[in-house]
């Protein structure tokens, strides 16, 4: 092996022939003297570390420690910042949830003071110690088992809501309610001897008898679809409630709505007369399915029984 010396101080350059002997010699030097260096390093560490008094041993290791620390603050903080998080999102979950709960219990007719949505429920039992304690891992899992349960929940609140309201929706669309008020029967549905011939007669709904200008409500929300008058019915209203169902109101004084007008339960129509064939002031009151009639008094005798329910219930 060859090394060719290049100086500045030299007139002219050196080589300096080496053996394969002298070459492996000196790599093994090289591994000794590193070997050797890293001895001499090992055992001066343990030195220091033997001597706990030592000032730069102790600085090493607070300097280890503060490290430590400042790494496990922040992963302590990150954790709490995102449990934080999923707490405030189950916090409105449960709002939302509280919301619904109340709605359902009013549209139910509940008592307010059976469900206080707005207090913690009452819980309690024997303490029974746990083998460990909670990690942050099985606390998330905890959380996350917790939203889909409030999801869950929230979803069959929602569709329960929904049926409530298609359920209120309907039944303001079915005529229940009394067309005057302080009214009574002079005569029932069906047959009857009629009160101008005398004959035997098929009465096609029920005469409620009041005073000329008592006013007449709604038996049910609907779209009015004839205001006029008819030789034997006199002034006339009919009223589509847009489920098959229609209700007719007769002998009326005055009519106060026209054809397309949209009614809601329980609003003033038209006022009770004398008109038509009858034998004096009366309002006569039908309810008919596709155009047969029915007997008004089951429909009537059902709005008295929820009227009576929803007392109840108050009381």
């Amino acid at each position: 092996m060859n090394i060719i010396l290049v100086s500045d101080s030299l007139a002219k350059s050196r080589s300096v022939t080496l053996s394969q002997g002298q070459v492996m010699l000196i790599a093994f030097g090289i591994l000794v003297a590193g070997f050797v260096l890293a001895t001499g390093t090992y055992f001066a560490t343990m030195r220091l570390a033997a001597d706990a008094s030592n000032p730069y041993f102790r600085a090493l290791v607070a300097s280890l420690h503060r490290d430590d620390a400042q790494r496990s603050q922040a992963q302590v903080k990150e954790n709490l910042n995102a449990l934080a998080a999923k707490v405030g999102e189950l916090q409105a979950r449960i709002l939302r949830l509280d919301a619904f709960g109340e709605r359902l219990a009013k549209a139910a007719g509940i008592k307010r003071d059976e469900f206080h949505f707005d207090e913690k429920p009452g819980q309690g039992g024997p303490m029974v110690p746990l083998d460990h304690d909670l990690t942050v891992p099985e606390f998330e899992r905890m959380l996350d088992d917790m939203s889909r349960v409030v999801d869950d929940r929230s979803e069959k609140l929602g569709v329960l809501d929904s049926f409530f309201m298609d359920d209120r929706l309907a039944r303001k669309t079915i005529p229940t309610t009394m067309p005057v008020s302080g009214g009574y029967y002079s005569s029932n549905f069906g047959y009857r001897v009629d009160p101008i011939n005398g004959h035997s007669e098929f009465h096609t709904g029920v005469d409620i008898v009041a005073p000329v200008g008592t006013r007449v409500m709604a038996a049910a929300g609907g779209v009015v679809s004839f205001s006029g008058t008819m030789p034997e019915y006199g002034n006339m209203v009919d009223i589509d409630h847009d489920n098959g169902l229609t209700s007719r109101y007769a002998h009326l004084s005055k009519r106060l709505v026209k054809v397309g007008d949209v009614v809601m339960k329980g609003q003033p129509i038209a006022l009770v007369g004398n008109t038509g064939r009858t034998t004096g002031p009366h309002l006569h009151f039908e309810v008919r399915e596709k155009g047969i009639p029915l007997n008004p008094g089951k429909f009537l005798a059902l709005g008295k029984s929820e009227l009576m329910l929803k007392a109840a219930v108050r009381h």
